[in-house]
């Protein structure tokens, strides 16, 4: 929200200076991370350039010394890069720790990588079956359907998604534990990932109901009172005797609490990931898109 405001310093320090957060939960750091990435902002496909490559060295390493909240696309923009730029560079210029970089430049070295994306293309197109290996490893790296149909060019996500779905890459429902391995977590408290044979939860366990979408980040303009509406629905669908299944990735909500649903999603409001949870849920009394401001109703198609 700070492009919001004119004039506004734009450096990062110890002072708080955002309006809202999410929380992105996956099996790796490349998979939350890209989540993450998305949830901040539907706009953002993932973690690769979004402002072009054509900023010369000096202006990018500008961008990399001084912590601003663009800062994470410039570190993109470098590793895609290529051209002298590489994770030691960016160290040097950032002094983030190589951990973090070493899985950063994991996703860039796929997303740069026209060779791969140029055979995975036919094999989407066909269905076929040598597709499935290299697809699960790309989407345990955190990509999405629409990030991997523009790799390709002149696919769509529809595309990419039916694809998967024949040939059984799906996403897994894991069960956060809120228990530490103490004892055997029992909370709906839920998230998708591409790291796992099954689910936590038997498909079996799906039982209909109405999904609500939530309201995301707080933002300017969009903040609290959306989460009340969000929850509001919820509770009157519950106490209607209903089942309702909640989407949201804001931690800071009370619609985020796991007793206030029958069951949590804590993941992205993307068309991709509401249409993962229907299916999974057997969502069978419709999805609620109005209470949750402008993120979910911007996923609603004619």
């Amino acid at each position: 929200d700070l492009g919001k405001f004119q004039g506004a310093n734009r450096v990062l320090g110890s002072a708080m200076a955002s309006v809202g957060e999410v929380m992105a939960i996956g099996r790796t750091f490349e998979e939350s991370f890209q989540k993450a990435l998305r949830m901040v902002d539907p706009s953002n496909p993932g973690f690769e350039p979004i402002d072009g490559m054509e900023l010369p060295d000096d202006s990018l390493e500008k961008k990399l010394v001084i912590p601003t909240d663009r800062r994470v696309w410039g570190i993109a923009e470098a590793l895609y890069k290529g051209q002298g730029w590489d994770k030691h560079r960016v160290r040097d210029l950032t002094k983030i720790d190589d951990w973090f970089l070493s899985r950063l430049d994991k996703i860039a070295a796929t997303g740069k990588d026209k060779d791969k994306w140029a055979a995975l293309k036919p094999l989407i197109q066909s269905h076929d079956a040598k597709a499935t290996s290299l697809l699960r490893e790309i989407k345990q790296l955190g990509f999405t359907d629409e990030q991997i149909a523009n790799f390709c060019g002149g696919l769509s996500d529809d595309d990419v998604r039916a694809c998967r779905k024949a040939l059984g890459v799906i996403p897994r429902v894991k069960q956060i534990d809120t228990l530490a391995a103490e004892y055997a977590a029992e909370t709906n408290y839920l998230y998708t990932t591409y790291h796992g044979d099954d689910d936590d939860q038997l498909a079996g366990d799906a039982k209909g109901g109405t999904l609500v979408l939530g309201s995301g980040p707080y933002r300017i303009g969009s903040s609290v009172e959306f989460d009340w509406c969000g929850v509001s629905a919820m509770r009157a669908l519950r106490g209607s005797g209903a089942r309702g299944v909640m989407v949201n990735c804001n931690p800071e909500t009370v619609s985020t609490d796991y007793d206030e649903c029958d069951a949590l999603y804590f993941e992205e409001l993307s068309k991709e990931r509401v249409l993962d949870v229907y299916e999974r849920e057997g969502i069978d009394t419709g999805c609620v898109i109005s209470m949750g401001g402008q993120i979910p109703q911007n996923l609603a198609g004619p």
